[in-house]
């Protein structure tokens, strides 16, 4: 859309509203002018639904999250099956979620992302720009990915049973019956050609790609889910059939449903899909990965910031510990502003435009992250202040205060993980691909609620050493000069938006 008509349509925007309005004023105003009698305002007090009246009346009050009535089981064919009905718009959403990530690429690094991304590039009497104007159609949207756990496969439609049907039989096509045509193959072989070669200009992917090297070895999780400028050019269609048929089988698969439909519509549903997929089991879980050694790797790259990255061996998804780690992830660098990382880094000392951390729980041990950008005549300086910072943490502790607001904040927004059908479909397709249980989503917040600074701080003992980051930075090599200080108001601010 150009800035022209982007301009005029909210002028557009703007006059309806303007009319609305007015038209609200005068359907509620009594015929007349009149104000409304007693009579009138109190019957009209007692039929309008009590709400909240100030913000004063939320104080102290717990916030609540969509309660789930998620209901599981497994199709003739082995796949596993989660389902919520949700009646309150025609909709609905379905995610088939499989164990065909990166990791199953074996020697042939970016083979499970090219299959992915084929799924709809032909199925038999179609090619892609059929299958995109029959999805078109019908209203409804497929959608896709790859990543190194898992591959994903989804369908948004509207639940009426004529525009469901045909929305299905198109997708049961699309995930069953792909036929990776040669043409399609070539054109995506070139586009991920291209961008390797834009990667070698990105100092952040060059870092993320040598750190994930480091950090897990000969492990699968090792590789790029793109694969690389040498596997992608030799892949041919027979070898994306073969992995389809191992990877995309029914027992392989998490049917995830959510929306405007009964629990015999959704059997009906997930009988097709997982009828339609390849038959087989699934596959053997990923292996634990070893301990890596620790230290730093640097890439010289011409650049005025430097990317720093800090990382070491985490947690599966299904931890025990996952939501005390969580909490406290929060409080160190996972929450954003008011983190110790973003208040010590960028608010008292301005090196940084922005400091994260992360746990990224797997189906072997994931990472534990720490990334940030700064000026490059600081980077040794702010690298040994985010370690420092990182051992303060684990040695002390958070406040009681930190973990209050922590808490405050993650009750306030975990209801968001659950406010559309699209996030419900997510958040079911990842219990059932962990394995979690039927009752995670609503459980979660409590345990979070219960924990106490000691078992924060005990947890995030457990998983994480001070002296066990596997360390990458990508940037030039220049002298360096000390840090500034802390103070409430740095001289220096950060250069921006982070390079890259």
């Amino acid at each position: 859309m150009s800035e022209r008509n982007g301009l005029r349509y909210g002028l557009i925007g703007l006059l309806v509203l303007v009319l609305l309005g007015g038209l609200a004023f005068c359907v509620s105003r009594p015929a007349g002018g009149n104000p409304p009698s007693a009579t009138t305002a109190a019957a009209a007090t007692a039929s309008a639904p009590v709400g909240l009246q100030s913000l004063a009346e939320a104080a102290g009050k717990a916030p609540t999250h969509r309660s789930l009535q998620i209901q599981r089981w497994q199709t003739a064919e082995g796949a596993r099956v989660l389902f919520v009905e949700a009646h309150e718009l025609p909709m609905f959403d379905l995610r088939l979620t499989l164990a065909a990530g990166s990791s199953q690429d074996g020697d042939t690094p970016g083979l499970a992302m090219l299959t992915n991304a084929m799924l709809n590039e032909g199925v038999p009497g179609k090619d892609t720009s059929a299958i995109a104007a029959g999805f078109e159609d019908l209203g409804a949207d497929f959608s896709n990915g790859s990543y190194r756990d898992m591959a994903v496969a989804g369908l948004r439609s509207l639940s009426d049973k004529t525009k469901r049907d045909a929305a299905l039989q198109l997708f049961d096509q699309v995930v069953g019956q792909p036929t990776f045509p040669e043409d399609a193959l070539a054109r995506i072989k070139n586009q991920l050609l291209a961008g390797f070669e834009y990667q070698k200009q990105n100092p952040g992917k060059l870092a993320g790609n040598e750190l994930f090297k480091r950090l897990y070895g000969n492990h699968p999780y090792a590789h790029s889910s793109d694969g690389n400028e040498r596997s992608v050019p030799a892949f041919t269609s027979a070898q994306l059939r073969a992995f389809h048929q191992k990877a995309y089988a029914a027992g392989n698969t998490v049917i995830a449903l959510v929306g405007d439909l009964s629990r015999a519509e959704a059997e009906a549903i997930a009988a097709s899909v997982s009828k339609a997929l390849p038959k087989g089991a699934a596959l053997p879980p990923m292996p634990a990965p070893e301990t890596p050694k620790a230290g730093v790797s640097h890439i010289e790259f011409p650049s005025k910031q430097t990317h720093l990255l800090l990382a070491q061996l985490g947690i599966t998804r299904n931890d025990p510990d996952y939501a005390a780690l969580y909490l406290g992830n929060q409080i160190l660098g996972g929450g954003g502003f008011g983190t110790r990382l973003m208040d010590q880094v960028r608010e008292k000392r301005g090196l940084t435009y922005g400091v994260y951390s992360g746990f990224t729980g797997m189906q072997a041990r994931g990472p534990f992250t720490i990334s940030l950008q700064t000026r490059a005549e600081l980077s040794e300086g702010t690298l040994k202040l985010v370690q420092d910072i990182v051992r303060d943490y684990l040695k002390s502790g958070p406040t009681q205060k930190e973990l209050d607001d922590a808490k405050r904040e993650l009750a306030g927004s975990f209801p968001l993980s659950t406010a559309s059908n699209a996030d419900i479909v997510g958040q079911l397709g990842a219990i059932g691909f962990y394995d979690l249980p039927t009752d995670y989503l609503e459980n979660f917040l409590a345990q979070v609620q219960a924990l106490d600074v000691e078992k924060v701080k005990a947890a995030m003992q457990r998983h994480l050493d001070p002296d066990a980051f596997v360390i990458v930075t990508a940037g030039p090599t220049v002298p360096q000069k000390p840090l500034p200080p802390p103070t409430d108001k740095p001289a220096e601010q950060p250069l921006g938006v982070p390079e890259h």
